[in-house]
């Protein structure tokens, strides 16, 4: 990182909130200096379906954020995610022009792996190296400098819907924000809640949030798989108001208040108090009746998480276990119910690596916001989303330029 005093904001658009988290460098450090949140209206599933509710919640959050932090905020690193994001691998080979791998072999090997037919509809979000391979001999994560002839590379490239892309970007700019960058949420929130360790020896990232859950699998430091599961913590809440007769909104505080995914953790003997519907007096349930409820759908969640990693994955060794982040993963029971269901370790991830204010977001509910933090201070000169100067595909169309003047 370079010398500190650089402004760099997360923001997290999600489906049932949006946070801004703001953050000085300080050196080699990142220091929170404020934190805004806000419910989130007018998206589904991750995606924006009413711009104009969307645009205000954000310059609720906004405004909180820069309040908090006594800073403007101009531009942000947000994050994208939904069932129209899609992962996948892809393999690259060049020549290597001279004795030794060059800056330019690199990007070109890159750029011959990203060279896949993807839809016009679509748009490349992410082109993650795995590893690189020098005549033969793979595992090595920086080639430039080493003597060869052939160069290969396997990338992970994210694809998402150009239309869902351009509306996140448009609900940013009419709250009068620059979006610096879009980060996948759960590699955003690998940043925050995973540690070294755990990506070299292999990890699962379940990112449980309101309206998606997204995946993100890591082994040898490298992202192997991203994915996700269109359900989440808005499913169970639904789940409560028409199991339990009573109002959405009610359903919400009786799972945040008392909801365990383990029926066997809840007690048949505590009763709590239930909201009724169109002004029905009140009912009282056994807890154990909410813990049965939730650990259903919960299961099938997981499970089919579960599913997708051994699907695209499969015989993999994951030392490092599973880690579940996310606003949902704070029911109770949640660890125990991973642990049973991916057959490993499992921890709850909680934002870490930053300095100052940073007692404030330390929650997996902001382990997104927190990480777009992060990336953004880690990735700062890395080709990114600039936006209404330019369009998005003008950074491709240059980099084929400089390639075709190299190659003519």
């Amino acid at each position: 990182m370079k010398k500190g005093g650089e402004i760099i904001v997360g923001l997290d658009i999600g489906t049932t909130k949006i946070c801004a988290v703001v953050g000085e460098l300080q050196g080699d450090k990142v220091e929170v200096l404020g934190m805004g949140s806000h419910p989130s209206e007018g998206l589904r599933k991750g995606v924006v379906v009413n711009i104009e509710t969307t645009v205000a919640s954000i310059k609720k959050a906004v405004e909180e954020a820069e309040l908090m932090s006594g800073v403007e905020i101009t531009s942000v690193n947000t994050g994208i995610a939904g069932g129209h994001v899609k992962g996948f691998n892809s393999h690259g080979v060049v020549a290597v022009k001279g004795s030794e791998v060059t800056v330019r072999d690199k990007e070109r090997v890159v750029d011959n792996a990203r060279a896949v037919a993807i839809p016009t509809d679509r748009e490349v979000i992410h082109i993650l190296p795995q590893q690189y391979i020098l005549d033969g001999r793979g595992g090595i994560t920086d080639p430039v400098g080493m003597s060869g002839l052939r160069l290969e590379a396997d990338v992970h490239l994210v694809t998402g819907a150009v239309a869902s892309v351009h509306n996140l970007i448009k609900c940013c700019n009419s709250a009068g924000l620059d979006v610096g960058d879009i980060v996948l949420q759960s590699l955003a929130s690998a940043e925050a809640v995973l540690t070294p360790e755990e990506r070299d020896l292999g990890v699962i990232l379940v990112d449980f949030g309101g309206g998606t859950t997204d995946l993100a699998l890591f082994s040898g430091q490298a992202i192997k798989h991203t994915g996700g599961v269109a359900l989440g913590g808005n499913n169970l809440t639904t789940d409560l108001a028409m199991g339990l007769r009573t109002p959405v909104a009610a359903a919400e505080k009786l799972k945040r208040n008392y909801g365990c995914c383990l029926s066997s953790l809840a007690g048949r003997d505590d009763a709590v108090l239930v909201e009724g519907v169109g002004g029905r007096p009140p009912q009282k349930v056994s807890r154990a009746l909410v813990a049965e409820i939730l650990e259903a759908r919960v299961e099938e969640i997981l499970v089919l998480a579960q599913r997708e990693i051994a699907e695209n994955y499969p015989g993999s060794a994951l030392a490092g276990g599973v880690v579940v982040t996310g606003g949902s993963s704070l029911i109770e029971g949640m660890e125990e119910m991973a642990e049973q269901i991916f057959n490993m370790p499992a921890r709850l991830g909680y934002p870490h690596g930053t300095g100052g204010l940073s007692d404030v977001v330390k929650s997996p509910v902001y382990a997104t916001a927190v990480g777009l933090l992060l990336y953004g201070a880690h990735n700062r000169d890395e080709e990114k989303f600039r936006i209404r100067d330019q369009k998005i595909f003008n950074r491709i169309t240059k980099r084929m330029r400089k390639w075709f003047k190299e190659v003519i």
